[in-house]
């Protein structure tokens, strides 16, 4: 069974951070592309970063430049987002998500086949 598993989230003060990690299993995800998503309350699920599957491309939202950086462990089958200078508007659930390196843009959700269950980060001010 395939499955991606997030985890790290949870509460931090604005201005602090986390580092998010998202193991997958059931197969390799060493070709894949990896991307991380958010979904506040009341809104769409939307991209925050993603990473090609050497780790030799990244993208990122505009919102989280500079502050967010992705990267991922091939030989461990697993992606990162370490978040740094977080805000209360980042507070979400954060999903990864793999796509086929050929299956569309990276920015698109419905291009990504497997998403994991999420994990909350809550930013106080």
């Amino acid at each position: 069974q395939v499955q991606l598993v997030e985890a790290g989230g949870g509460w931090v003060q604005a201005g602090g951070s986390l580092r998010l990690s998202c193991a997958a299993s059931g197969r390799s995800f060493s070709t894949d592309t990896m991307g991380w998503f958010r979904q506040g309350p009341g809104k769409e699920r939307e991209i925050v970063a993603a990473i090609s599957w050497s780790g030799g491309s990244t993208y990122y939202a505009d919102s989280v430049k500079g502050r967010f950086t992705i990267s991922r462990d091939n030989a461990k089958n697993t992606v990162y987002l370490q978040m740094n200078g977080l805000k209360p508007e980042d507070s979400a659930v954060y999903y990864c998500a793999a796509k086929s390196a050929y299956g569309g843009t990276w920015t698109q959700k419905a291009n990504y086949n497997y998403w994991g269950q999420g994990t909350q980060v809550t930013v106080s001010s």
